[in-house]
C-alpha cells in the first residue's frame, strides 16, 4: 500500500507541475498578446489623419444629395387599347410629367428704384407676369407631340407588361426618352408620374 501512495503523491504532484506550466504560459501568452494589440493600435491610431470638412465641402454636398424639383406638367387623362392578343384590354391612366426649371423661368426681384421729388416722367411699373403661366404656355406647344408619344408608348404594351411595378417603370423610362427628344434640350423630363393607373 505504501508503494501505492508514494507513486499517488508522484503523480499529483507531476500533475501540479504540468498545471502550473500551463498556467504560466497561458499568463505568458495573455501578456503578449496584450503588448502586441497595444502596439499595433497605438500605430494604428498615429496613422489615421482626421480631416474635418468645410463648410463649403458640407454644403457641397447637400446640394449633390438633394433632389431637383421641377414643374409639374399635367398632360390628363388617357383611355387606351393596349396591346393584348387574346382579348382587347383598356388602359385609363392619368399621366403627369416634373419638367426641369430655367435660371430665367424665376427672376430675382429687383430692388424698386428710388422715386424722384415729384413724380414727374416716371414710368409705371411693368405688370409682373406669372412665371408658371409663361411655362405653361410653353409646355403647350408641345403637348400634342408629347401626348401622342404617351399614347403610342403605353398602347405598345400588353396588359401583363403594364401589372408589373418593372413594366411601369420601364414605360416611365421610354417615356422620359421619348418626350426630351421632342423637347429638344429645352427642358429636361425629370420623373413621369401615373395618377390613376386601371387596366380593364
Amino acid at each position: 500500500m505504501a508503494e501505492n501512495e508514494i507513486v499517488t503523491d508522484e503523480k499529483g504532484q507531476e500533475l501540479k507541475k504540468i498545471s502550473i506550466i500551463m498556467i504560466a504560459s497561458m499568463v505568458i501568452l495573455l501578456l503578449v498578446f496584450s503588448a502586441v494589440n497595444y502596439v499595433v493600435v497605438k500605430n494604428l491610431v498615429k496613422s489615421i489623419e482626421v480631416t474635418v470638412p468645410s463648410d463649403e465641402e458640407v454644403a457641397d454636398e447637400g446640394d449633390e444629395d438633394e433632389i431637383e424639383k421641377g414643374i409639374i406638367v399635367d398632360l390628363g387623362d388617357f383611355i387606351l387599347n393596349l396591346c393584348d392578343e387574346n382579348q382587347r384590354k383598356y388602359l385609363k391612366v392619368n399621366v403627369a410629367i416634373e419638367v426641369s426649371k430655367k435660371d430665367t423661368d424665376f427672376p430675382k426681384e429687383e430692388a424698386a428704384p428710388a422715386k424722384g421729388g415729384h413724380g414727374h416722367g416716371e414710368e409705371a411699373p411693368a405688370p409682373a407676369v406669372d412665371p408658371l403661366v409663361a411655362i405653361k404656355a410653353e409646355m403647350d406647344q408641345f403637348k400634342p407631340a408629347i401626348r401622342d408619344a404617351v399614347i403610342t408608348n403605353l398602347s405598345s404594351k400588353t396588359s401583363a407588361e403594364l401589372s408589373t411595378a418593372a413594366g411601369k417603370e420601364l414605360a416611365k423610362e421610354q417615356i422620359t426618352n421619348d418626350i426630351n427628344s421632342i423637347l429638344g434640350g429645352e427642358r429636361e423630363v425629370l420623373r413621369v408620374s401615373f395618377g390613376q393607373f386601371i387596366i380593364q
